[in-house]
């Protein structure tokens, strides 16, 4: 029975690419850097991330999966689109850790919210968050009281750090 089951397999679809590799790399590669800008420039990071955050990466995921990988059927062309994923989030980490020009574009530079016990209102605004999200925050950081806090930032992890006074 089990003879039968490997003998009806297309071992030849499974394996031999459809695509071109070089076409696969390609749409890796830009849809990589489309969605890896995208999110650069409208999101602030991983730290910050709610459910209208993390439903629109699934979507984005979904609409992006017919640009990056067209019509493939072997395992082969889902290696090398894969491996090209992984290959650009090391690389932007890596070129982050090496260069001061990468290290700014992969992650945003620290936006003061809080100064001398003020919510910097436009700063809040610039980085879409509420005097009640901020709140919250800080009673996270164990802080009760704004008056309490010296400095606030958001950092580019989207997690906040809090020097109180």
């Amino acid at each position: 029975m089990n003879m039968i089951l490997v003998r009806t397999i297309d071992w030849e679809k499974m394996f031999v690419p459809g695509l071109s590799l070089w076409e696969i790399l390609l749409r890796g590669t830009l849809t990589y850097w489309f969605c890896f800008l995208y999110i650069r420039f409208f999101r602030r990071g991983a730290g910050q991330l709610g459910i209208s955050d993390l439903l629109l990466i699934t979507l984005i995921s979904d609409a992006a999966q017919n640009a990056m990988a067209g019509e493939y059927n072997s395992v082969t062309e889902g290696f090398v689109l894969v491996g090209t994923l992984v290959f650009w989030d090391y690389a932007i980490n890596w070129l982050g850790y090496r260069s001061i020009f990468f290290s700014k574009i992969g992650e945003p530079d620290p936006v003061l919210l809080i100064k001398d016990g003020v919510m910097l209102r436009q700063n809040m605004k610039k980085e879409l968050i509420s005097a009640e999200e901020l709140t919250g925050m800080l009673r996270e950081q164990g802080v009760d009281e704004v008056s309490a806090v010296k400095a606030c930032y958001i950092e580019g992890s989207g997690n906040i750090s809090v020097i109180k006074k």
